[in-house]
């Protein structure tokens, strides 16, 4: 596996998260058990901090606050593409950064939009995050990996290229 650290890997991470886009942010509840729903990524911003826009009047919210501690999770499966993000969550309430990640397109959950009574951002601001891709592109991974099915052998080292960054 090809390792990526540093800049290249941050700038790495942040191609990877605004094109999959979607993730599971998963939070803890009040009894300790972890739990996953679909997030959209507005962006990641140059500091590393991932933003998305929530209602304040949710659980997510509710246990963001109570356990800051969060996970993200991309996957794009037919591209063989995958982020983990371990993280601290906050609500931010900038009127002025909401104007900036707002479009269109969040007026399906926002009918206000950004004058949606409890509308807020999530910020996370990542600790520990870790990626894998192709490294030749998933042709070239598919035929490594079959090439291992075949002779019974394990895939070539550098069949993925792999990323983590440690904040």
């Amino acid at each position: 596996m090809t390792e990526i650290t540093g800049t290249e890997a941050l700038a790495r991470v942040k191609e990877l998260v605004e094109d999959i886009d979607f993730t599971m942010l998963t939070t803890e509840d009040d009894d300790g058990h972890l739990v996953s729903r679909p997030m959209s990524t507005r962006e990641m911003d140059a500091a590393g901090d991932i933003w998305f826009f929530t209602s304040e009047d949710t659980e997510k919210v509710d246990e963001a606050r109570a356990h800051r501690d969060v996970g993200l999770s991309y996957c794009d499966a037919k591209g063989m593409r995958y982020v983990s993000v371990g993280g601290t969550a906050e609500i931010v309430h900038d009127k002025g950064r909401m104007a900036e990640l707002y479009s269109p397109s969040l007026d399906v959950w926002f009918e206000d939009g950004l004058d949606t009574p409890g509308i807020a951002l999530l910020k996370v601001t990542p600790k520990v995050t870790e990626f894998w891709e192709p490294s030749k592109g998933k042709i070239a991974m598919a035929a490594g990996m079959l090439k291992a099915l075949v002779t019974k052998d394990t895939p070539d080292d550098d069949i993925m290229n792999h990323g983590k960054i440690t904040c």
